[in-house]
C-alpha cells in the first residue's frame, strides 16, 4: 500500500500525484489495439454484459500508434499548462498480447519524459506470471498501476456478468502483482443486479485483506447495445440514483484502508450511448465527499 502523502482520507489520485510529484498528473488515454479474451473466443465472445469500451474510454478505437496518441495526449496538456502525464492503457485488455507486442507499446509510453506513471487496464485472468516480470521491470523507472477489473467479489454475481473468472483469480493476480513491486488498482461497479449495500460491503472488506492501493468505482451504466439493456428495458433491472449511489460510495470507501488511492468516485459514460441512470457527476462527488467528512 503506498504511502498517503495527503491530508485528508482517501486521496483521490489527481491529489496523491500532486502531493508526490509537486505538481498536477493527468491521464492520457491511450488504445493499444488490443482485442479482449470475453470478445475474441479466448474466454467467450459475447463480453460482459454492461461492457462498451467506446462509451467509457476517450481513446477507443484510436488507430494511430502509441506513440502519436502519447503526442496528441501530452500537447493538449501542455496547452492546460500540465507538463506530466499519467499514461494509461484503457480501452479492452492491456496485457492480452504477447510479450514482444506488450514491450512495443510500453516503451513508447516509456520514452516520453513528460510520463512519469504508468496505468494497465486489464483482467486479472489475463496477468501471467511473464507478463508481471515485463511490467514490473518498469516499476523500477515509473510508478506503475496494474488496473484489475473485478466489479464484485461475489462469483454468483460475476457469472450473472458473463465475466468469465471468479473472485479468486483476482485475489490471485493482485497477490502475484504486488510481490513484485506493482501497484493494483480495482474496478467495482455499485448497484450490480441482484448486489445489495451488505454484499458491496464484503467485497470492500476483501479488496481490504487482499491489500489492494487503490480502487476505481463506477455506477452500474445501462448503456445502448450492452447485453444489460433488455433487461432494463423490460423493467428487471434497476439503477442507483444519485442519493443512493452517494451513500453506497461512501459505505464502501469506509470499510478500505485511509491510504488508498481513489482513481475514480463515479463512472462517466461517453458517445450519448447512456439509458441510465442519468447523474450530474458534481453533484455525486460532492455528496460523496460530504458524506466522508470533506
Amino acid at each position: 500500500m503506498p504511502s498517503n502523502p495527503c491530508p485528508e482520507p482517501y486521496p483521490s489520485a489527481g491529489r496523491y500525484w500532486r502531493a508526490r510529484y509537486g505538481q498536477r498528473v493527468q491521464r492520457v488515454s491511450l488504445d493499444a489495439g488490443f482485442s479482449c479474451p470475453n470478445l475474441d473466443g479466448t474466454k467467450g465472445t459475447a463480453g460482459c454484459a454492461f461492457c462498451d469500451p467506446a462509451s467509457f474510454s476517450p481513446s477507443a478505437g484510436d488507430p494511430r500508434p502509441v506513440a502519436a496518441q502519447l503526442d496528441a495526449g501530452i500537447a493538449r496538456l501542455r496547452r492546460r499548462g500540465i507538463r506530466l502525464a499519467a499514461a494509461y492503457f484503457q480501452p479492452n485488455t492491456n496485457t492480452h498480447a504477447p510479450l514482444e507486442r506488450l514491450a512495443a507499446v510500453w516503451d513508447a509510453a516509456a520514452a516520453r519524459p513528460e510520463v512519469v506513471v504508468l496505468c494497465v487496464g486489464t483482467r486479472p485472468d489475463s496477468v501471467p506470471d511473464p507478463v508481471l516480470d515485463l511490467l514490473a521491470s518498469y516499476a523500477d523507472r515509473f510508478e506503475t498501476w496494474l488496473e484489475l477489473g473485478l466489479q464484485s467479489a461475489h462469483d454468483r454475481t460475476l457469472e450473472r456478468l458473463g465475466r468469465g473468472h471468479d473472485a479468486r483469480a483476482f485475489a490471485d493476480a493482485s497477490r502475484r502483482a504486488r510481490r513484485r513491486g506493482l501497484l493494483v488498482c480495482a474496478h467495482v461497479i455499485l448497484g450490480l443486479p441482484g448486489e445489495g449495500p451488505a454484499d458491496e460491503r464484503v467485497t470492500a472488506d476483501r479488496l481490504a485483506g487482499w491489500g489492494v492501493d487503490g480502487v476505481k468505482l463506477h455506477q452500474l451504466a445501462v448503456v445502448s447495445g450492452t447485453g444489460l439493456e433488455a433487461a432494463w428495458r423490460r423493467g428487471e433491472l434497476a439503477v442507483l440514483d444519485e442519493q443512493r449511489y452517494a451513500a453506497r460510495a461512501a459505505a464502501f470507501l469506509s470499510r478500505l484502508p485511509r491510504s488508498t488511492v481513489v482513481h475514480r468516485l463515479a463512472g462517466d459514460t461517453r458517445g450519448g450511448r447512456l439509458l441510465a441512470p442519468r447523474f450530474d457527476k458534481g453533484r455525486v462527488l460532492r455528496a460523496i465527499r460530504d458524506r466522508l467528512g470533506g
